[in-house]
């Protein structure tokens, strides 16, 4: 599966520590992440990620295209809600919107907080997120 992992900066380390303590279920996966938290992932987890650009130079776009192309299963986007959803990138932050809309377009789960990144995780260990492989290989979208 392909997961995509975006944090807002004041959620970076919650990001760390989340792919620190599921590391043994990110490592059977193709990861993909923004610039700098991509490399954050690496340098903390040992997971391989294939690295956008970061968030306010294009990266959420190439997420979005991605996604709009039906090349994600799963999105844990943990997002810093003291600043206000834009619909343009204006303060550095990720263009959630976008995103978030594609993945409900194309039934791709979509975390924005611990929680439920962590169920979402364990869904997806067990086996309950398998359907999406039909859903990709049969370019259902």
């Amino acid at each position: 599966m392909n997961i995509a992992l975006v944090a807002n900066d004041s959620k970076k380390i919650l990001m760390e520590n989340l792919c620190i303590a599921y590391r043994h279920i990110f490592i059977k996966h193709d990861i993909y992440a923004t610039g700098t938290t991509g490399q954050l992932i690496e340098d903390t987890s040992n997971i391989p990620v294939h690295k956008y650009l970061a968030g306010d130079l294009g990266g959420e776009q190439q997420l979005a295209s991605q996604i709009s192309n039906n090349e994600i299963d799963l999105v844990i986007f943990l997002r810093d809600t003291s600043y206000p959803v834009k619909p343009m990138n204006t303060t550095g932050t990720a263009d959630f919107n976008s995103c978030l809309r594609l993945c409900d377009m194309h039934n791709i789960p979509f975390a924005t907080n611990l929680a439920t990144a962590e169920a979402l995780l364990l869904a997806l260990d067990r086996g309950d997120l398998d359907w999406r492989n039909l859903v990709r290989n049969n370019g259902n979208k």
